[in-house]
C-alpha cells in the first residue's frame, strides 16, 4: 500500500506527507484511531519521511502522530459504529456524514505536508505509470478488502455483523493462500496474541458502560441539561463550547471509553439545541 501511495502521489509538492496521511487514513479505517496505525506503520512511515533528509525528525514525527486517527470519520471505523450503537443512530447515516469532514481532515494535514515541503523545497520523485501499475497488482487484494466491505454493506447484501465476518474471511483467504504471508500452523499463535488485546479493551468497556450506568442513575444528564438550559441560549456558543470541551476530553480518555461515558451526557444537552444527532456524533469523534 505504501508503495501504491508513493507511486500515485509521490510527483505531488510533499507528495511524501501526502502518501503518509492517506495511508494511515486507510489503515485508521480498520483499527479504529486507537493508536495501533502508528504502532504499525509509524516506524517505516518515520524512515520514508526523513530519508535523504526529506523532513525534519520532529515534523515527520508530529505529522504521523497527528495522522494515526485521522481516518476515523470513515467506514468501516469501529468508533463510528459503536457511537452509532450507544447513540441510537443510523450507522449508515453517520458513515455518510462523516465522509466530508474526513476528507477535509484529511487534505487539511496533507496540505501542512505541501507547505513544509515546499518550505524545505524537498525533491519528487517522477510519476511512473510502469510502476504505478506493478504497486498496484502486488496490492490489489489489499485495496480490494474496504471496496468489498462497504458494496456489501451499502448495497444491503449484508449486515453490520456479516460485514465484519467477510472481511475476516477475507483477509484469511488473501493471507493465507494468494499472498502467503501466513501459514496454516501460525493461526493459533495470531488468535493467542490478540486475546490480550481483545480482553484489554473488553476490561475497558465493562468499566466504561458500568460508570456510564452509573452516572445515568444518577441522574448526571438530567442535571447538566437543566443548567447547560438555564446557562447557555445560543446554538453556537454551545457546539464551540463542546468542541473544547471534547478537546480536553480527548486528552484525558481513550476514544471508546469516552464514547461510552461521555456520550450519553452531551446527548440529552445537544437535543436542546436541537442540533442533529448524526451532525453531533461527527462533531464528537472528531474532537
Amino acid at each position: 500500500l505504501v508503495g501504491l501511495f508513493q507511486n500515485l502521489f509521490g510527483f505531488l509538492p510533499g507528495g511524501l506527507a501526502i502518501v503518509s496521511v492517506l495511508v494511515c487514513a486507510f489503515f485508521t479505517t480498520f483499527t479504529g484511531a486507537s493508536g495501533v496505525t502508528i504502532l504499525a506503520l509509524g516506524g517505516l512511515l518515520s524512515f520514508i519521511l526523513t530519508d535523504k533528509n526529506a523532513y525534519e525528525g520532529n515534523y515527520a514525527t508530529g505529522l504521523l502522530t497527528a495522522s494515526g486517527s485521522i481516518g476515523l470519520l470513515f467506514p468501516p471505523s469501529l468508533p463510528v459504529i459503536l457511537y452509532g450503537v450507544v447513540a441510537g443512530v443510523s450507522i449508515k447515516d453517520m458513515f455518510i456524514g462523516g465522509v466530508i469532514p474526513g476528507i477535509i481532515m484529511v487534505a487539511a494535514l496533507s496540505l501542512s505536508g505541501v507547505y513544509a515541503a515546499v518550505k524545505r523545497k524537498t525533491p519528487r520523485s517522477p510519476f511512473s505509470l510502469k510502476a504505478t501499475l506493478r504497486s498496484l497488482k502486488l496490492s490489489a487484494w489489499e485495496v480490494l478488502l474496504p471496496v468489498i466491505i462497504l458494496l456489501s454493506y451499502f448495497m444491503g447484501i449484508t449486515t453490520l455483523v456479516e460485514t465484519g465476518a467477510v472481511a475476516v474471511l477475507y483477509a484469511f483467504v488473501a493471507e493465507v493462500f494468494i499472498n502467503k504471508d501466513l501459514r496454516l500452523k501460525d493461526i493459533p499463535g495470531v488468535f493467542l496474541k490478540s486475546l490480550p488485546i481483545i480482553g484489554g479493551v473488553l476490561v475497558i468497556l465493562a468499566v466504561a458502560r458500568g460508570l456510564s450506568y452509573y452516572i445515568i442513575d444518577m441522574e448526571v444528564p438530567m442535571r447538566l441539561t437543566d443548567w447547560v438550559r438555564s446557562v447557555i441560549s445560543s446554538r453556537i456558543l454551545f457546539l464551540l463550547l463542546l468542541n473544547l470541551v471534547l478537546l480536553i476530553t480527548g486528552c484525558l480518555m481513550d476514544i471508546y471509553s469516552a464514547i461510552m461515558i461521555v456520550a450519553p451526557l452531551i446527548i440529552p444537552v445537544a437535543s436542546i439545541f436541537e442540533i442533529h444527532p448524526v451532525h453531533l456524533g461527527i462533531i464528537f469523534l472528531s474532537n
